[in-house]
């Protein structure tokens, strides 16, 4: 197997198949799925529509998470991730044909872009822990973050300037057809990667219950809910606010470039300087600087705060993401039997995460359908929900560093005895 140099270390040919798979996901992603909330929303206007199709997105996406991690034991998790990329073409086919009349099919678009988010996430995240190591982690989620900012600074803006130089029924066309494919491509791109066969039933149980035995696997589950807390809505509403206040998709593909310009940067500098023993302070400074920002357009919603607030988010987003994955992958690490139970530790971290959206979603629902869709009210669900990534650090602040110090912490099998 070929290998590139990374510093003193060698980087393994499937860490670079990976990345290049993963940037073909984010580029297809960033240049359609941006503008799917858009498209519903230009049709209905409603906050609950699009609350509904987010909503069926993350229900669905911790179930194929369930599905697949049973196929990735059975078969492969490279056909799990195959699985994951054709969904996401399949919806954007079904958004094609269904056109003016998707807006009332949110349910199902919802769940069809879900299977193919839970899908692609499993097998992405149980690969990211086999191809790497914890002195190749920070490299990986450093690119990986690397490649989605550049996506995310040519794809929105490129999709944008499409749709608003032709009609929206040809340029949504022409940029899901480009989104299709990208998506052919990974595909093509995945047959190069080692196969990863698996034996056994998923033992799903059996690793939620470590949550017990490990204060440290506990430690990073409770911030994934808090993670998920802040990102449910978040993923829709500031894309609905920037559009409600422009009415223009150029705009939006503005705020994306602008986003991930600065974004990229945050994450080509962690690839660079982050330190292990400084990660808990990049979350709590990222953590505090995201927060800072949303006060900016809470109150004052307008194009130019809008844009201040890309600014803080896009310089804060890599400080807090990038030492919180790579803590999370090097607790799964020394988790007990992480060789046998990879899959299963990933599709529990990834059910918390959507636990924390699905009650995010669900309470801005239940409130749009008490009070209407009453601005005040949204940006009180903003501010608590925006909390969220405040709560990470407040979750991992005691996971030691190095990370290695975790091999004094007791691990019992779950299997044997009761588990307290």
């Amino acid at each position: 197997m070929k290998k590139r140099q990374h510093g003193s270390n060698q980087v393994p040919r499937d860490l670079l198949l990976l990345l290049v798979i993963v940037g073909l996901y984010f580029l297809s992603i960033s240049l359609s799925n941006t503008f799917v909330n858009i498209y519903m929303w230009k049709q209905s206007k409603s906050f609950i529509n699009i609350g509904l199709y987010n909503l069926m997105i993350v229900i669905f996406q911790p179930l194929m998470f369930l599905v697949g991690g049973q196929l990735a034991k059975k078969v492969d998790r490279i056909i799990v991730l195959r699985l994951g990329i054709i969904s996401l073409g399949c919806f954007f086919i079904t958004v094609l044909l269904l056109g003016s009349k998707a807006s009332s099919m949110t349910l199902l678009l919802g769940s069809i872009i879900g299977m193919g988010f839970g899908f692609f996430w499993l097998a992405f995240n149980v690969l990211t822990f086999e191809v790497t190591n914890p002195s190749t982690r920070d490299f990986f989620n450093g690119y990986s973050g690397l490649l989605s900012s550049f996506s995310g600074i040519i794809c929105p803006f490129s999709a944008g300037w499409i749709i608003s130089k032709m009609s929206d029924s040809i340029g949504y066309k022409i940029v899901f057809a480009i989104s299709l494919l990208l998506f052919g491509l990974a595909i093509f791109v995945s047959f190069f990667l080692k196969k990863r066969p698996a034996s056994g039933v998923l033992a799903f149980r059996t690793i939620l219950n470590e949550r017990k035995n490990n204060k440290y696997w506990r430690a990073v589950l409770r911030a994934s809910v808090s993670q998920g807390l802040r990102d449910g809505v978040y993923l829709f509403i500031v894309v609905i606010w920037i559009y409600s206040t422009t009415n223009s998709e150029f705009a939006l593909g503005t705020f994306g470039l602008v986003e991930s310009s600065i974004m990229s940067v945050g994450y080509f500098l962690a690839t660079k300087v982050l330190k292990p023993k400084y990660r808990k302070r990049m979350i709590l400074i990222g953590s505090l600087l995201m927060y800072m920002g949303i006060l900016l357009i809470v109150f004052n919603l307008n194009f130019r705060n809008l844009m201040i607030y890309a600014v803080f988010a896009s310089s804060a987003y890599p400080l807090l993401l990038v030492p919180f994955l790579s803590m999370t992958y090097d607790v799964i690490g020394k988790g007990w039997k992480a060789g046998d139970y990879r899959i299963e530790y990933i599709v529990v971290k990834e059910l918390f995460y959507n636990s924390g959206r699905i009650c995010s979603i669900t309470v801005f629902l239940i409130c749009m359908k008490i009070f209407g869709s009453s601005m005040f009210i949204t940006r009180v669900i903003i501010l608590l929900a925006a909390l969220g990534y405040v709560g990470i650090y407040f979750f991992v602040r005691k996971i030691p560093i190095p990370i290695t110090s975790m091999k004094s912490v007791s691990m019992p099998n779950p299997q044997k005895g009761k588990v307290n």
